[in-house]
Parts: C-alpha cells; sequence; structure tokens
C-alpha cells in the first residue's frame, strides 16, 4: 500500500467531472473576534521554501509548484504533474496565476489606497481576475491569503485575513493565545476539496485544449473558482504565523507536528518581529520533514501520515509568515500607481457575510490572544468618541 502510494501522481480531472461536484466544496465562513489591540494596519512577513522530492527529482519530474510572498498577498500554487504527459510544462500556470495574483491585489490591498479606482473586492473577484489574464495551459490547485485592512467594527480598524483555496492546497494560523510567553497553537485550518475523497483527483483551476478534455470551457474555471472555492475570513493579531503548504506537505504532516516545528524554531519569548531568514529556515524544516516520511525509520517501518504509512513522494512547497504591522517603509516599497476601474469602494461581500452584533457575540473568546479586551467595555475610556464612529460597521469582503 505505502510503495503505491508512493507513485501516485495527481491527476487531471475533467471539466464536467468538476462541475458536478462544487456544491460539496463551497464554502463561505468568517472566524471573528471583536478584539483589537492597536488600531493600526498590518502585513505579512514572509519566505518559502520549496523541493522536488528526490524520488521525483531523479526521474527527470521538473518542479509545478509555485509561491507567492507579497506583503499582502501569500500563495501556493500546485500544478498537475500529469499534464507533463501532453507536452505542456505543468509549472507555468501556477506561476503566472500567482504573478497576476500580486500585479492586481497588492495595489488595492495597500493601505490608505482605498479609492475608487482600486477597490478590493474579495478573493473571489481577485483570484477570477488573475486567472483571466492568464495565457499559460495547464492545471493547478490553490490556496491564497490576503491580508485586508479596510474591515471596520464600530469605526476602530480590525484587520483579516481573507483566504480562498481550491484543491488540497491547504492554510493553517497559529497563535499565542496566553500572551508571548506561551506556546504557539493552531486556530485556523483549511480543509482539502478533493473529487470524492481521492488523494490523486483535487479541484483544479484549468486551461486545457482538446488533447486533454474535448469538453473543456474557460467558464467552467470561472464556475470552480465562483461557485466550488471555500472562503473564509479570519481575525488576524500582530504575531500570528501562517503556514502554506501544498499537499505534498499537509499529506505528509499532522497538524500538531507542523505546530511543533514552529514551537522549535519560533520558542516562546522571543522578540518581535522575527527576521527573515528564520521564517526561511522553519519552512524549509517543514519541507524537509515532509520529504523525511516517506522514508523508512530504523525498524524498516514507513512513518505515520495523514494518508497512510508513507506519506507521498510530490513537488513540495510552504509559506510561512508572520503578521507584523504595516510601516512607512512598507509604503514607500509598494507605493501604489493610478489606475482607473468602474468599481465602487464596496462595504460589504458578495456572500451576504455582513458583520452584525449577534455574530460578534457568538465568537468563540477562547481563539482571542492573551490580554485583547472587548472594545466595547469602557470604549470611550480608551479609544476616545469619534463622530459617526457608532454607526460605521464594514463588513469584510469575501467573496
Amino acid at each position: 500500500m505505502a510503495t503505491q502510494m508512493l507513485k501516485s501522481p495527481t491527476f487531471f480531472v475533467g471539466a464536467e467531472r468538476q462541475r458536478h461536484n462544487l456544491e460539496n466544496f463551497q464554502r463561505r465562513e468568517q472566524q471573528l473576534a471583536e478584539a483589537y489591540h492597536k488600531n493600526k494596519p498590518l502585513c505579512f512577513s514572509a519566505r518559502g521554501y520549496q523541493k522536488t522530492h528526490p524520488v521525483k527529482a531523479r526521474k527527470g519530474h521538473r518542479d509545478a509548484d509555485a509561491r507567492l510572498e507579497a506583503p499582502l498577498v501569500l500563495g501556493v500554487a500546485d500544478g498537475v504533474s500529469q499534464i507533463e504527459d501532453f507536452g505542456i510544462d505543468a509549472s507555468e500556470l501556477p506561476n503566472e496565476l500567482l504573478k497576476y495574483c500580486e500585479e492586481i491585489g497588492m495595489p488595492q490591498l495597500v493601505p490608505g489606497n482605498a479609492t475608487a479606482a482600486d477597490s478590493y473586492r474579495g478573493p473571489i473577484p481577485l483570484v477570477r481576475d488573475a486567472f483571466e489574464c492568464t495565457e499559460s495551459l495547464g492545471s493547478t490547485t490553490l490556496v491564497l491569503a490576503v491580508l485586508d485592512n479596510s474591515t471596520r467594527i464600530h469605526g476602530k480598524l480590525h484587520p483579516m485575513i481573507a483566504v480562498i483555496s481550491i484543491g488540497d492546497c491547504e492554510m493553517l494560523i497559529l497563535r499565542r493565545l496566553h500572551g508571548r510567553h506561551s506556546q504557539l497553537v493552531p486556530v485556523f485550518h483549511t480543509e482539502m476539496q478533493r473529487i470524492d475523497g481521492h488523494v490523486q483527483t483535487p479541484l483544479q483551476l484549468a486551461r486545457v485544449d482538446d488533447r486533454i478534455d474535448p469538453d473543456f470551457h474557460e467558464d467552467i474555471t470561472i464556475e470552480v473558482i465562483e461557485k466550488g472555492s471555500a472562503v473564509h475570513c479570519v481575525s488576524c493579531y500582530e504575531g500570528d504565523i501562517v503556514v502554506m503548504g501544498s499537499d505534498g506537505v499537509f499529506d505528509n504532516l499532522f497538524v500538531d507536528e507542523v505546530a511543533d516545528l514552529c514551537n522549535s524554531v519560533l520558542p516562546p519569548g522571543r522578540t518581535l518581529p522575527t527576521h527573515e531568514a528564520l521564517l526561511g529556515h522553519l519552512s524549509k524544516r517543514i519541507v524537509e520533514a515532509s520529504h523525511a516520511k516517506t522514508e523508512r525509520g530504523l525498524n524498516g517501518q514507513f512513518p505515520e501520515a495523514p494518508i497512510g504509512r508513507g506519506g507521498k513522494t510530490d513537488d513540495t512547497s510552504c509559506v510561512v509568515a508572520e503578521v507584523v504591522e504595516w510601516t512607512e517603509a512598507h509604503a514607500k516599497a509598494w507605493a501604489p500607481r493610478k489606475r482607473r476601474s468602474p468599481f465602487r469602494d464596496f462595504m460589504s461581500c458578495g456572500t451576504n457575510c455582513a458583520i452584525d452584533d449577534e455574530e460578534l457575540d457568538e465568537y468563540d473568546g477562547g481563539m482571542k490572544p492573551h490580554g485583547y479586551r472587548n472594545p466595547r467595555v469602557g470604549r470611550q475610556a480608551r479609544f476616545g468618541t469619534v463622530e459617526g464612529d457608532e454607526d460605521e460597521e464594514t463588513a469584510c469582503s469575501i467573496a
């Protein structure tokens, strides 16, 4: 069983087969805490690492993974290897897709640039627009996270991470819930999307020709983005750690193993922000630990993995990010360029996820970092009263 799993590639999934499963995969969820520390914008400090599994490298396979590590947009895309059987470079579409996610998303998300020319409309329009800009043939899975600093609750800034996933790349958020001297613990984890639950057939974004799928039309891929994607909107805080990975990471490592690696490299009590080189070291450790699951131990047995003993040999990519304060240096480096767009600054998303008091009260307070307080308690004493704040509630855009 283990040997058979080691050789399993990722298969291309035809258009009609994907279409029939979209309703089962769609998620539109929020994980919202009505708590904040300081009224300041946040961003990602990120570094990644990727490596083709040695077994695949010896056979001449090319690395089809792609990564995006921008201050306000993170991404991992995993190209479908079976595409190469038809003479198509499986790495082209994932790299091109993430390039356009950065080019389109960053100008929209830069704090202070909330103008009619560049209004952020949520991760679904972002991925759709990016895909429509691409030209490469191929097929890929995707997880993308955007840090949205436009959300306000009762007039106060409340940064959120909007996550969109299509297929079996995953994202994990870890937080020190009991102060900076406590361990990092998982507080959010996306789910894989696989057709009929099969390891080799994830939901995919594709552009192919008649050689591969005579029934393919790009409208089907747009339908996958709009109707099949899993979208989550999550509160974020300075010091949070975000781990993104291809299926080569999360098929081989359990979540608690990823958390243990994070705590070993980023122990409690450290001074923030973390140096980017250390984040890169952690991402490399995670990839190496993933590959180690495919090797026999001293007892001659394969280690346990989420998909079974021995895991899978695969291109493996990982991005590790820390949520940090958006600084003047970031603003200068990412100064927006003027662009023309007909869209206005939307205050709610297309999935009817407007934040209201009832939803805020239902949030699990155990997810809040240590020391955070409800802003409604002594609000005027803590922040002062600003005219018009009481009625200003801008919802997170996750459409």
